[in-house]
């Protein structure tokens, strides 16, 4: 061409050189897209697995040769199945031989699916379908092969003793899984697990959970869960078991209410234990030596028919199981003996009564000495039925008509009784007449207020009259210490000289005799 220098034979040289070496340059899967296979292929040992592998687009390119190589998981490639349009299908030698084949019949190169029968575990690993084209090298496609073996799940609650040691309480095994199981713990024991994985048989996998916690009698029966995931499980598998943790009896005693008092009758302690095993010895003891006579024990119970001071001691339960001994002790404080409060109203009332009855005896005494010293110093009237007793003020007498003259005076005149229904006033009665200024008068004698307030026979106007003269005759109400002076007239004076001369003494309640009429200083 004009205006164009030729290529030497040099650089055409070194052209078709890099053409032909592009293809090598290329990485593998450039043209991948081209390729279809299926990334994932899971199977049981046993069974035929199918892997499929076309290539979808040929267009300009040419397809020399298909090679399926076999990756395993650890060792090297080799080839297992080949076609060749010219030669057909091929089987190297390797571990699938006589068990991988071309699934076309005829095999093309365009569709050069493979199947492997009676598939083992061993045969997992990558499979890769390479095609030879022409010009533009390699195309690839891989598909991974998993063996699935689905594993034996189990778990239990290990024995143990309490101690201060972080201990195995629970075990989870999954035994010989494909692909390996995953483990996980729900409790409310406070401790942590561990995993461990090994191989098992025929390229299963087996995996161990151990849980540890530092054992304690509170941690016996505490619930603990192993959950187990694993492809070939729909859902996981949950193991539900229960901490067993073995200790010695933790002993109470129980009953003692600090009320013994000497005369209290059937008390009761009661020896509680919990403990595992279950305790099976009980023994009760008393720190003063024997057991006092009026205590019965009966397996962990202790009774007392009677307190006495001889149960005033420490009792002990000792309580045994194959781990160790547990015991409690309590200290019994006997009192004196209390009132019982159901009975206090009983008593209060009971002296409350007496008491009642012992004032009213001595009210009644008092009223009848009383009575009877009064009677001995009383007035008995005399005369009869009809005698009437009169009450006149000073100055007052009495004529044979029962007509009193009043010529003033004071209220402490005599006393005169008279028989207004006798016919001869002038007989003699028991004192005789008393003949005065002419006058004929009835004295009776000179009885006493006392005497007049003990007779029965007053009637109601004359106690009234009696109380007024009472009032009247009382010197107390004087405040003044002089003495006190009474004045009548000449003439009354005269004629009562003789009235006080025989009448002017009283008689006083304390048995003594004073002057109606004296002047006291």
């Amino acid at each position: 061409m004009a205006g164009k220098d030729p290529l030497s034979s040099g650089q055409i040289f070194i052209k078709l050189l890099l053409l032909s070496l592009v293809p090598t340059l290329l990485p593998h899967g450039v043209f991948g897209s081209r390729v279809k296979v299926e990334p994932e292929v899971s199977s049981y040992p046993g069974q035929t697995v199918n892997l499929r592998c076309a290539f979808t687009d040929t267009t300009g390119i040419q397809l020399t040769m298909v090679t399926w190589i076999y990756e395993p998981k650890e060792g090297e490639r080799k080839n297992i199945a080949v076609f060749h349009p010219s030669f057909g299908p091929n089987y190297p030698e390797s571990p699938l031989k006589d068990r991988v084949s071309f699934m076309e019949n005829p095999a093309n190169v365009v569709n050069p699916s493979i199947q492997i029968s009676n598939v083992r575990m061993t045969d997992e690993g990558r499979y890769i379908c390479e095609f030879a084209c022409y010009p533009s090298g390699h195309e690839q496609g891989a598909t991974q092969l998993v063996m699935l073996t689905k594993p034996q799940n189990s778990a239990s609650a290990l024995t143990v003793e309490a101690n201060s040691k972080a201990t195995v309480v629970a075990r989870c095994e999954s035994l010989n899984g494909r692909p390996a199981a995953t483990i996980r713990w729900v409790t409310t024991a406070n401790g942590n697990a561990t995993t461990l994985s090994k191989p098992g048989q025929d390229n299963t996998v087996t995996i161990t959970s151990e849980y540890r916690v530092v054992p304690t009698a509170a941690d016996n029966g505490k619930d603990i869960s192993c959950i187990v995931s694993h492809r070939t499980q729909t859902v996981p598998e949950s193991f539900q078991m229960k901490l067993k943790v073995q200790y010695a009896p933790q002993v109470t005693i129980v009953g003692y209410d600090n009320n013994w008092y000497v005369g209290r009758t059937n008390v009761l302690l009661t020896c509680q234990a919990a403990g595992n095993p279950v305790p099976t010895t009980v023994l009760w003891k008393s720190m003063t030596g024997d057991m006092p006579d009026t205590v019965q024990v009966k397996d962990n119970q202790l009774k007392v028919l009677k307190v006495d001071e001889a149960v005033n001691t420490t009792f002990v339960c000792e309580v045994k199981n194959r781990v160790g001994i547990g015991r409690d002790q309590i200290t019994a404080l006997v009192r004196e003996p209390t009132v019982n409060p159901s009975n206090a109203g009983v008593v209060a009332g009971a002296v409350i009564g007496s008491l009642l009855a012992l004032l009213l005896v001595a009210a009644l005494v008092a009223v009848l000495v009383t009575r009877s010293r009064r009677q001995q110093q009383g007035y008995r009237a005399k005369g009869g039925s009809d005698l009437k007793s009169r009450i006149f003020g000073g100055g007052k007498t009495a004529n044979k008509n029962g007509t009193g003259n009043n010529n003033g005076g004071n209220n402490n005149g005599p006393m005169y009784m008279y028989d207004d229904g006798s016919a001869n006033q002038g007989e003699k009665n028991n004192h005789g007449p008393l003949n005065l200024g002419g006058r004929s008068e009835v004295v009776a004698g000179t009885p006493t207020a006392q005497d007049i307030l003990l007779s029965t026979e007053l009637d109601d106007a004359e106690r009234r009259k009696f109380d007024q003269l009472e009032e009247e005759e009382r010197y107390d109400h004087f405040s003044g210490g002089a003495p006190i002076l009474q004045l009548r007239p000449p003439n009354e004076q005269e004629e009562m000289i003789g009235v006080y001369l025989d009448d002017d003494m009283e008689s006083q309640r304390d048995g003594s005799v004073i002057s109606r009429t004296a002047v006291y200083v």
